[in-house]
């Protein structure tokens, strides 16, 4: 399974410079990904940011320089606007974010290499949900906690979260905030036109569930005529985790493998079921690919798939790059959270987040802490949130509609985030898991039940955990106290 960086614009670039991941069973075809330019802030932005700027305290470090390793730079290229937090982060407190290259492939092998040379940079993304613990275990990163209190009133809105990231005596990851990992896209006319209930007026009235999504699935699909109701490389996960139970997980400090979970085994039975009527376009006689090859979000503007799971990056884009989706001016494109289990009312979002690991001997902690104190205060920012607003409607013409519907997805997953660790804690694991994950509805006829993915993958899997789980240490490591 690999995971995509997509450095975006708009509202993620202005506020804090977010970083999105997406995951998708590619097999073999490697990593792709897609940069968008930033749009130019306007002179009265620019005015807003340097305004808020001046309400914010003194942050105390002496090194000014911060070293930030990842296969992409947070500072922004030739032709692109600065983000707030970097804007600020340089004119206001006179830091620096230096970029440490490396590349999808090497970026581990990199760090670790760095960080027994005693060269450590200072910090790593942790947005991609493949850095814990898997990073804790293996000495990569260290605790935050003397660094930064979470116990603060600027930290307390993602201490719960950051809780999710705690084992070893010390919390990994400074959590800016919680991100869903993936929203149910689909084509406002095309919906119509199949004479189904647009998906969002079912949310609005509570009652966007398995069922529904079940029923319009269903009455969607026509093989014959090309039609699937689901597409993409992330509907498996995304459906999955709606039953508020990842498959990998962290109990009392120790890696935990949730197969046979019985919330797990009835979304899991349900998703066979709803594959059996073939509902999923075959990729399998595509090169393992969606419809249209390599790209997302093909059928939804022609009328060929009904459903898209995926990341809102797909469609946080200029008008010229949603095209497949939809026309978004004309109202086209639209996305819910994925359906609830109809026996609850707990929409359980499956959520990543946003923030920073620590790296092991990083020679400016008190920097690191800084930039993610700077981008803490961007992010409560209900003036720079409305710049990101601003830009969704005016750059990428977004309706009003689904800058609202964002806004609620987002207050979902920090509400209720499922945080999925399949990524995060060994290649074998992850590797396992690429092919549990699809079990259920792989397309091309080679789905097996729930009880026959156990039976094939549980044992292994558990094997791998319990070796990682050895590993782990009762206490921080010397160079992490």
């Amino acid at each position: 399974m690999k995971l995509s960086k997509r450095i975006l614009a708009g509202v993620f670039a202005l506020s804090t410079a977010m970083s999105i991941s997406a995951c998708g069973d590619k097999g073999s075809s490697g990593e792709s990904s897609s940069e968008i330019p930033i749009h130019e802030l306007t002179e009265d932005q620019t005015a807003i940011i340097d305004k808020f700027a001046e309400t914010l305290p003194d942050l105390k470090f002496d090194n000014k320089t911060v070293k930030w390793l990842s296969h992409y730079d947070i500072n922004p290229t030739d032709g692109q606007s600065k983000s707030a937090d970097i804007h600020i982060f340089e004119s206001k407190y006179g830091g620096k974010l230096e970029w440490v290259q490396s590349t999808w492939n090497t970026r581990y092998d990199d760090l670790a290499k760095l960080v027994m040379a005693k060269k450590s940079p200072d910090m790593f993304p942790a947005d991609d949900m493949d850095t814990f613990p898997m990073g804790a275990i293996r000495a990569m990163f260290q605790p935050i906690d003397q660094y930064i209190n979470l116990d603060d009133d600027l930290w307390k809105d993602t201490k719960k979260s950051a809780d999710a990231f705690y084992f070893n005596g010390g919390h990994y990851t400074a959590v800016i905030n919680v991100q869903p990992n993936y929203a149910c896209i689909y084509n406002t006319a095309c919906v119509d036109e199949a004479g189904l209930d647009q998906p969002a007026e079912l949310f609005e009235k509570g009652e966007w569930n398995w069922d529904t999504f079940e029923e319009m699935c269903l009455a969607f699909t026509d093989a014959e005529n090309d039609k699937y109701a689901l597409d993409g490389y992330w509907y498996g996960n995304a459906i999955s985790e709606t039953c508020g139970v990842p498959l990998i997980g962290l109990k009392d400090g120790k890696v935990v493998q949730n197969l046979a979970d019985p919330a797990i085994l009835e979304i899991q039975e349900r998703m066979y079921n709803l594959q059996k009527n073939n509902v999923v376009f075959p990729r399998a006689e595509n090169n393992w690919a969606p419809r249209g090859g390599d790209g997302n979000g093909e059928g939804l503007a022609t009328h060929l798939t009904l459903f898209y799971p995926m990341g809102l990056w797909g469609i946080e884009a200029d008008p010229e790059n949603t095209k497949q989706y939809g026309d978004v001016a004309a109202g086209e494109i639209m996305f819910v959270p994925m359906p609830t289990n109809p026996k609850g009312d707990t929409y359980y979002i499956s959520s990543r987040v946003h923030g920073f690991n620590l790296c092991t001997g990083a020679p400016n902690p008190e920097g690191f802490a800084a930039y993610c104190a700077v981008q803490k205060y961007c992010d409560q920012s209900e003036d720079i949130k409305k710049i990101g607003d601003d830009q969704l409607r005016d750059n990428y013409k977004w309706t009003d509609e689904m800058i609202e519907m964002r806004h609620k997805l987002y207050d979902m997953a920090a509400e209720n985030p499922v945080f999925d660790f399949q990524n995060g804690v060994s290649p074998d694991i992850s590797s396992t898991m690429q092919n549990v994950s699809q079990a259920s509805m792989i397309s091309g006829g080679n789905q097996i039940t729930w009880t026959e993915c156990r039976e094939t993958y549980e044992t292994g899997l558990q094997y791998y955990i319990d070796k990682e789980n050895k590993s782990i240490q009762t206490e921080p490591t010397a160079d992490a106290k």
